[in-house]
């Protein structure tokens, strides 16, 4: 059973240590393309915030997030893959923080094309998160080995 969720771990991390190589291999002098998609998405959301909020979203590098992103997803893979929660939480954390902003269906109205792209990648996104919030119960709820206590031995009179 331990090799069986090993492998699926294995295949499960890879979904974000290839994205992450992808974008590390892309990143450049000004954080590539996913620099490039995410700068609108994000100005859309300091926006959103700015006003609805009334708080004033300091000034981003948008290479610096790609390059957090690249380090969590990396990272966080790595570690999930050996068992690790250290690694599942920095899955969850780069799931909680980019799903929203890059898979934006809110933005659109639901008649648009993008509106339904957008959101199929948004409900994925959610279902990966669900799987690390299920690894994350599951590798809590399950009690550590205790070790086995001798039974006393019999006294001979």
């Amino acid at each position: 059973m331990g090799f069986i969720s090993f492998i699926g771990r294995v295949l499960f991390a890879s979904v974000f240590i290839l994205s992450a190589w992808q974008e590390f291999n892309e990143f450049g002098v000004d954080g590539g393309p996913a620099a490039k998609a995410l700068r609108p998405k994000f100005d859309v959301l300091t926006n959103h915030v700015t006003s609805n909020l009334g708080v004033q979203v300091p000034e981003i590098e948008i290479k610096h997030l790609v390059a957090g992103a690249v380090a969590l997803k990396g990272i966080g893979g790595i570690f999930f893959i050996f068992g690790s929660c250290f690694g599942a939480y920095l899955l969850v954390i780069h799931q909680l923080l980019a799903t929203p902003i890059l898979y934006d269906f809110y933005n659109y109205h639901p008649d648009k094309k993008e509106f339904i792209q957008l959101f199929v990648k948004f409900t994925q996104n959610l279902a990966l998160l669900g799987a690390l919030f299920f690894f994350l119960g599951m590798k809590n709820s399950v009690p550590k080995r205790q070790p086995k206590k001798k039974a006393p031995k019999a006294k001979t009179v």
